[in-house]
């Protein structure tokens, strides 16, 4: 299922917009309830020894989440957020990424999301948050 993009915007986002030179260009589908994406860090997106920083891990499943919610023609802004990290991400090791729906109770929406390394099968990272819809009526797909 297609839905159009709620703003031009979304083309300049650091994780997924396609316009951003500087960004992580994740392109996220939308299927069958689940938003999924791929993710390979490069060097310069590395903390220490090699390993990914955190915030880049972070900002990785909160746009997950955050493409849930825009692949369904939805505007919401990200109201809270956690992370639990399960392991280190080294650098050029790719990761499945995944966000689902939690619950929804009229303009907030739950989701969760994690970071699944392709070369092990290791979780290395979930994240859960709250959105708040910008319209209370919005009708979701999957909610």
């Amino acid at each position: 299922m297609t839905f159009p993009h709620p703003s031009d915007d979304i083309h300049h986002c650091f994780v997924c917009g396609t316009d951003n030179p500087y960004g992580l260009q994740i392109r996220f589908t939308l299927a069958d309830g689940l938003c999924r994406g791929q993710f390979t860090p490069a060097s310069h997106h590395g903390g220490y020894d090699n390993i990914t920083h955190g915030g880049i891990v972070f900002s990785v499943l909160d746009d997950a989440m955050a493409n849930w919610l825009i692949l369904q023609g939805a505007r919401a802004f990200t109201a809270k957020a956690e992370i639990r990290y399960r392991e280190p991400l080294p650098v050029g090791v790719q990761v499945d990424i995944e966000a689902q729906l939690k619950a929804r109770k009229r303009r907030l929406v739950l989701l969760t999301s994690s970071a699944r390394r392709c070369d092990n099968g290791n979780v290395v990272a979930e994240a859960e948050a709250s959105f708040m819809l910008d319209d209370p009526a919005q009708t979701l797909v999957w909610a």
